[in-house]
């Protein structure tokens, strides 16, 4: 299918159209890079309403399976809760490959083993900390051959990036519980080097395109009502647009 016609099958279609074939076309140069093959057997952890889940059932075909998990509970998000995406994901034409679990715990919670792939798609600064995703890597290896894992990259290449950049260190503040995008966010570097550390062997590593997203202008808007005062903030205020905030990078890799 092309990115619009995954797209139609989202809950979010209702909602805005546009925004959900930009989020699917880029969900699909993400899969490129991790080769996602015909008939495989793919864990996603972290899958959020399922907007990768449904690149990935696309991609693995009618003899594949896409296993999505989230710790979160399906009345979790907005404009559509995580559940009522997952319910009409589950209803059309990609659902038979498709089982979607909420709060669901990959450390505590039995998933099944054998995956050819296990994916992680700009989950990983959602973890409580960077010791808890290097278990959750840890646990991965158990579970699948390959890793594929997707991240924004906090290191700015142009100055119009920096409004992100600082909605990122403005919600980094918060302290406590908190059911916001950013709560651990790491480096590219000290991201890669979790991986190897927790045993997997990194591949090549590649840089995604980002332009067409919408995910500054939300943050940005998330960091401005719930970041607490300070100079991040306050930076936000005086650099960040209403509408057209630049993405960060973001990169993609395999590893074995």
């Amino acid at each position: 299918m092309n990115a619009e016609e995954i797209a139609r099958h989202m809950a979010t279609w209702s909602v805005s159209p546009r925004a959900q074939i930009v989020q699917t076309r880029y969900r699909q140069q993400l899969a490129e890079v991790w080769q996602v093959r015909d008939g495989s057997r793919v864990l996603e952890i972290g899958c959020g309403q399922g907007d990768m889940t449904a690149v990935l059932a696309d991609l693995v075909g009618p003899n594949g399976t896409v296993v999505g998990i989230d710790v979160a509970p399906p009345g979790y998000g907005g404009p559509v809760t995580v559940g009522d995406s997952a319910r009409h994901l589950l209803a059309g034409p990609l659902g038979a490959r498709i089982d979607m679990r909420y709060e669901t715990d990959v450390l505590t919670d039995a998933v099944g083993t054998g995956y050819d792939l296990v994916v992680l798609s700009h989950c990983s600064w959602y973890f409580a900390s960077a010791d808890l995703l290097g278990r959750t890597l840890e646990k991965a290896r158990e579970l699948g051959a390959r890793l594929g894992f997707a991240e924004w990259d906090p290191e700015p290449v142009a100055v119009t990036q920096l409004p992100h950049l600082l909605a990122v260190l403005a919600q980094d503040r918060i302290t406590g519980d908190t059911e916001l995008n950013v709560r651990a966010p790491l480096t590219r570097a000290t991201l890669l080097d979790a991986v190897e550390r927790s045993g997997w062997a990194v591949e090549q590593v590649s840089d995604v395109d980002t332009s067409a997203l919408q995910d500054a202008d939300w943050e940005v808007a998330i960091a401005l009502h719930e970041a607490p005062d300070g100079l991040a903030k306050e930076l936000l205020r005086q650099s960040a647009v209403k509408r057209g905030n630049v993405p960060l990078p973001a990169y993609a890799f395999t590893a074995r």
